[in-house]
């Protein structure tokens, strides 16, 4: 049987850097100190204009292909994890797929929001693992929020972001490698507490609520926070799907060398750490340069590691993602 390795990633933020300060001018009171003290945010990127979903995407594919030594000919699959897609239909994987000249990929966008591109690992190395057509398959989380932002509210406009991150699974033969010994895909874990579905999300523009005039009255084309979610529901969630993925690999949470999280709170990321015994600073974080970049967080943070050459041979890693719906995705590898 194949198992799914870690072959390449890329990425990609929008040349638009916008600073805490733009947000103090913009709302007239200081945000900048509040999101510094508690998120660690200072800067993030938005989209130009003309620049949108598929844009970020073709960048990051491009990057990852060339750390891959691959041509996109050369790739089976194309899966893009994004809410904030090019069209309603078609997929914006179709788009992607042109782009880069991945003639001979099938193609399909998933939508477990910020859950997005763990769902999306775990999902290519199910095609890898079941099917030996599938030698490479390339997952794309995309994020362009900056087109769905309500910019007088403080709640969404200071922390949404936008950015892209690819990264690359191809197929090798597993030869008998004890677990310990076993390169690749190790464990996973998908949940999702539905009941949270309209706490928080862009609820207008599709079927339940198609755009009309009212629509764009009320901005519910926008992204709102409906309700507060309970402090303790990431760390609790996170924390348990680790200690399940883990005894699952047949490790212990602190034989995992990087920590991967949806950048959406550094405070649950060391609440989370803390309770699994391991130290803070293995999980790699991002979102002091590039905001909450939702799909693409993940992704992003797993290639600027990679970039820095923090990531060594025999390493392993653990993603945990979580995302509206309330969608979430945990996943071990060996490097």
């Amino acid at each position: 049987m194949n198992n799914a390795l870690l072959r390449a990633t890329g990425s990609y933020a929008p040349e638009n850097v916008i600073p805490n300060s733009y947000f103090n001018e913009l709302l007239g009171e200081d945000v900048d100190t509040w999101l510094v003290e508690n998120l660690t945010i200072r800067e993030r990127r938005w989209c130009a204009e003309n620049e949108s979903t598929a844009d970020l995407c073709e960048h990051a594919a491009n990057r990852a292909l060339h750390n891959a030594d691959l041509r996109g000919e050369e790739l089976d699959l194309l899966v893009i994890a994004t809410d904030t897609p090019e069209y309603v239909s078609p997929s914006t994987a179709s788009v992607v797929q042109h782009r880069i000249g991945a003639k001979n990929a099938g193609t399909f966008d998933i939508n477990t929001a910020c859950a997005g591109f763990v769902t999306g690992m775990d999902i290519a190395t199910k095609f890898i693992r079941a099917d030996e057509r599938y030698k490479n398959v390339m997952v794309i989380g995309a994020y362009a929020m900056s087109k769905y932002l309500n910019k007088t509210d403080k709640k969404t406009v200071t922390l949404f972001a936008d950015g892209a991150a690819a990264a690359i699974l191809g197929a090798e033969r597993v030869n008998g490698a004890s677990p310990k010994e076993q390169k690749g895909y190790l464990a996973s874990e998908l949940r999702t507490q539905g009941q949270f579905y309209d706490w928080m999300g862009i609820y207008g523009g599709a079927a339940h609520q198609p755009t009309t005039q009212e629509v764009y009255d009320h901005k519910d084309h926008l992204l709102k926070f409906v309700k507060k979610f309970p402090r303790e529901l990431n760390p609790d969630m996170w924390t348990d799907m680790i200690q399940t993925v883990s005894k699952r690999a047949g490790i212990l949470p602190e034989e995992a060398q990087h920590y991967f999280f949806t950048q959406i709170n550094i405070n649950s990321i060391r609440d989370t750490m803390e309770r699994l015994g391991v130290p803070v600073e293995r999980s790699h974080n991002i979102m002091d340069k590039f905001g909450y970049t939702g799909s693409a967080c993940i992704g992003m943070a797993l290639d600027d590691a990679m970039q820095q050459g923090k990531i060594k041979s025999g390493d392993t890693l653990m993603f945990m993602g979580s995302g509206g719906g309330l969608a979430f995705a945990s996943l071990a590898l060996r490097y």
